[in-house]
């Protein structure tokens, strides 16, 4: 469905706008929202680039509750278009790889910190309820030892952190300038089923799989904090009912992990030889270690329930039944 035409659907309780609905994370939140909350009703604005995959959320695609609408963030006649009457914003829409925000920084700005400006004015325009602006661990760049408190100073490291700082800021201005009914969620690094290829657990799954080189920057040894995506799903749904305005939330479940080890968890898993490990040149400002405090999200009653192996060896059969999904996204050889 094109802007413009957007249907006259109501429902009794509550009407969200979710943008980027197409891609990982928020393709398995509409889902979650749908199953969870039977009197919710989204709208899905997406502006289909290569990271919004239709196929994400084919089984809800005929939900009556369920609208899509091909639209971009940064241009506001299709937020306008598409949201006049809608209770809150949940903001996914990004531009989100970092190598690809290396190399065209330009299209990260315009995205991830127009395109929020633009979400925020229609907000204020027309007196959302709440608007929570879905960010990341990477805007407090890298730790040595302990873990980021939600008002530790930003300090990001790449042109995508940066730009998702920048939204962050921008966001909370606008609750201190205007008392726009701001939330931010910082979460840690989401695996999961559907998935990019270019991310790091389907790119080491799918090499693993083809008995292809599995490329690890430097020596391997950066660290990463991972949650399974439902269980990130299940916290954004909790900061969006309990969160008290004009706060930010980290989102982690406590699953340090160096890439070394999760490429070797993924080549034992799948039988394949650890010589399939290929060391490459580090990327610019690569991290070293992320590492979050989620004390203040618990204390609003989340947790997670899944355990990171469990969950990932599911992810790995999930991507060996579904090469419907992946194949035609892959280019070759494979990123």
């Amino acid at each position: 469905m094109e802007v413009g035409a957007v249907a006259e659907a109501r429902v009794k309780d509550l009407r969200l706008l979710v943008t980027g609905g197409l891609g990982f994370i928020g393709s398995h939140f509409i889902r979650h929202m749908l199953n969870e909350h039977p009197d919710c009703y989204i709208v899905n604005l997406d502006a289909m680039t290569y990271a919004g995959n239709p196929a994400n959320l084919k089984d809800v695609e005929k939900d009556p509750r369920y609208l899509f609408v091909k639209g971009d963030i940064t241009r506001k006649r299709d937020v306008e278009n598409t949201a006049r009457d809608v209770d809150a914003v949940i903001n996914f829409a990004a531009s989100t790889h970092v190598d690809r925000s290396i190399e065209d920084p330009e299209n990260f700005v315009q995205t991830n910190v127009l395109g929020t400006l633009v979400l925020l004015e229609h907000a204020r325009r027309y007196d959302v309820q709440r608007f929570l602006q879905i960010s990341s661990d990477e805007v407090y760049g890298s730790i040595g030892e302990g873990s980021f408190g939600e008002i530790d100073p930003l300090s990001p490291s790449s042109p995508y952190s940066a730009s998702k700082a920048g939204a962050d800021l921008l966001a909370n201005a606008y609750h201190r300038t205007y008392g726009l009914p701001i939330l931010i969620a910082r979460s840690s690094n989401n695996f999961g089923p559907y998935q990019h290829p270019e991310k790091l657990m389907p790119l080491l799954i799918l090499r693993a799989f083809r008995n292809e080189p599995l490329p690890l920057y430097g020596d391997g040894m950066n660290v990463r904090d991972w949650i399974y995506v439902e269980d990130n799903c299940t916290a954004i749904d909790t900061i969006l009912d309990k969160g008290r305005e004009g706060e930010v939330y980290n989102i982690a479940a406590g699953n340090e992990k160096t890439n070394l080890e999760v490429a070797k968890f993924i080549l034992k898993e799948l039988s394949r030889p650890e010589s399939l490990i290929a060391f490459v040149k580090d990327r610019p400002g690569h991290d070293r270690r992320y590492s979050l405090d989620t004390t203040k999200i618990r204390e609003l009653g989340w947790k997670p329930t899944h355990r990171f192996e469990g969950a990932l060896r599911g992810t790995i059969d999930w991507y060996l039944r579904s090469e419907w999904w992946w194949k035609p996204l892959l280019r070759s050889p494979l990123e």
